[in-house]
């Protein structure tokens, strides 16, 4: 991992290289775009790069006054023989959604410049027009040899290291994106719903779903569990606690005459004793027993809310698998997202009920039952069971129908 002290630690230049020839229309050969919070260990990364004699740009020297930052990106690129990004997870939720808010006004220009994506941090989800490209990481003890190479190499050499459109498949299918967090995660108590804003389209969604309704449907899907189910564990905590009072009172009044009649009567104070000794163990064992009982049921309702919230998701995922877009309940204040394509599965399950005339039934509820966890496990890159033999609709991945086999084999149907 990356720290400023490391970072002027960085040797010079490592290895020697000729910077390519720049065009007639190119003044850089490379445009750095970061966040402001990697300030340092970007600049020092240019300085080096410079000493090399490669021409910088970046947007606190070069950027041209009074224009808009859009503006000045767009003319930057297009002077520029490369892109370097330098991916953080403040780059990635402020510089990267400026720049895929706006891909129809870069994708001319970053369509024809290679890019150079550079990892600061361990964690940092790598956007989706990215992930086709391998990138560099920067604690990798030869960062900076592999970084002068890649720049000092001619475009020519590098054509296929542009950023791509979200139409191949192949190239996105199970893509694991940023995941949501609940906005009321600070303070939300372990049997209570974490609730999602449903108020715009997250950046990193706006070029995957075209509907951005359907979006926000779902989401208040997954907030209806907050408004209907978390009422009813009050409901389903009280049921103990009345039962408890009840025994109680039958308690009593199945002994509080048997002990007054005794009293009068016993010529034995030592009966009396025993039975008020009776008496209070039966109340001690109660009262034990309400806090056994109310330990438990805090658990259950961990997972009783959790339970609930995947069933929601699950309904929500019929909608979003539509726009190529799965969600993955993790805990009651994180969703995952994952971008698949389930052409390949909806047609599999077509042509496993065509007699039965029910596929579409069949795959929602299919979509309803196990599609939580199969994003779940996507993001995770972990699945619960060995590597299978029958063919996935996914090169290199389990696909959702394996999954769903797989499940039903485990007799998982719930």
């Amino acid at each position: 991992m990356y720290s400023p002290e490391t970072a002027d630690s960085l040797p010079l230049c490592p290895s020697p290289c000729d910077p390519p020839a720049l065009g007639d229309d190119e003044i850089y050969h490379v445009f750095v775009s970061y966040s402001s919070t990697d300030y340092q260990w970007t600049h020092s990364v240019i300085h080096r790069l410079e000493a090399c004699g490669l021409k910088v740009c970046y947007h606190e020297r070069d950027f041209t006054p009074g224009r808009t930052v859009l503006e000045n990106m767009s003319d930057c690129i297009q002077e520029s023989q490369k892109v370097l990004l330098v991916l953080s997870q403040e780059f990635v939720r402020s510089r990267w959604c400026l720049l895929e808010a706006n891909m129809s006004l870069f994708r001319d220009c970053l369509g024809r410049k290679p890019i150079v994506p550079v990892v600061l941090e361990q964690g940092v989800p790598v956007p989706l027009h990215l992930c086709h490209l391998t990138y560099l990481e920067a604690d990798d003890p030869d960062f900076e040899s592999k970084l002068l190479k890649v720049l000092c190499t001619p475009n020519r050499q590098l054509q296929g290291s542009t950023v791509v459109p979200f139409q191949p498949p192949s190239i996105y299918n199970g893509k694991a994106l940023q995941p949501l967090i609940s906005v009321n995660e600070e303070g939300l108590s372990k049997w209570d719903c974490g609730r999602f804003s449903d108020m715009e389209v997250p950046d990193q969604l706006r070029l995957v779903i075209e509907d951005h309704e359907k979006y926000r449907k779902a989401v208040r899907i997954i907030n209806d569990v907050h408004q209907t189910k978390v009422a009813s564990l009050w409901l389903r905590a009280l049921r103990p606690t009345i039962c408890v009072i009840l025994m109680l009172l039958l308690i009593a009044l199945a002994t509080v005459p048997i002990f007054v009649i005794t009293s009068l009567k016993s010529k034995h104070p030592d009966n009396t004793l025993f039975l008020m000794g009776v008496v209070l163990t039966c109340i001690y064992c109660v009262v034990f027993s309400l806090v056994i009982d109310v330990a438990l049921w805090e658990k259950d309702q961990l997972k009783f809310i959790v339970r609930e919230m995947q069933k929601a998701v699950g309904q929500a995922n019929v909608i979003l698998s539509e726009e190529k877009v799965l969600m993955g309940c993790w805990s009651n204040s994180k969703i995952y997202l994952v971008y698949i394509n389930l052409d390949g599965c909806r047609g599999e399950f077509e042509e496993t009920f065509s007699e039965e005339g029910c596929a579409k039934d069949m795959f929602k509820k299919a979509l309803t039952f196990f599609s939580s966890g199969y994003a779940c496990c996507l993001a995770k890159r972990d699945f619960p069971f060995s590597q299978l033999t029958s063919t996935s609709h996914m090169e290199g991945m389990v696909c959702f129908c394996q999954y769903v086999s797989q499940q039903l084999r485990a007799d998982q149907w719930e």
